[in-house]
């Protein structure tokens, strides 16, 4: 995983109920001090390679950098999932190197609502258990900044 958030916080304990081992870079030390308490087996910063060549990988920070990243940390016949809604812009790189011996890239953007139903399904089964920081909703521009400035490790709830 590249990036750790509100989604892969949740990703990761998925990840783990179909026994794979997971690696994640992500900018923020409350970030990858969250990854390592959930289990990830090893924890680096935004655009580091992790140890291993990658079956996988999704993209969850809103940044092109960290597509490359994951691209560039792909066994051959990979493929990397960018989850994020928007990127902030997709940097020139090296075609030959990071697409070349068949290595994808795809979008979830499309998700249905079957999947989210199937999602919310296997979170019961799993007893997935999301961490989440309440605001009051009259404090909304303080949560806003919490986000901003990565004060914020899981999801966040504003609360009327």
């Amino acid at each position: 995983m590249f990036g750790f958030g509100a989604s892969a916080h949740l990703a990761i304990a998925v990840l783990h109920s179909w026994q794979c081992e997971v690696y994640v870079s992500t900018r923020g030390a409350s970030h990858r001090k969250l990854a390592e308490s959930l289990g990830a087996l090893w924890v680096g910063d935004a655009t580091e390679k992790p140890p291993v060549e990658l079956d996988r990988a999704v993209t969850f920070a809103p940044s092109g950098d960290v597509v490359i990243a994951a691209l560039s940390s792909l066994r051959k016949g990979g493929v990397v999932a960018i989850n994020a809604v928007h990127l902030d812009r997709m940097p020139e790189f090296d075609y030959d190197r990071l697409l070349w011996g068949e290595r994808q890239l795809r979008s979830v953007a499309n998700m249905t609502r079957s999947d989210a139903r199937d999602f919310l399904d296997l979170a019961a089964k799993i007893h997935l258990q999301p961490k989440v920081t309440a605001f009051p909703l009259d404090q909304a521009n303080e949560a806003l900044a919490a986000l901003k400035g990565d004060r914020v490790d899981g999801a966040l709830a504003l609360i009327p």
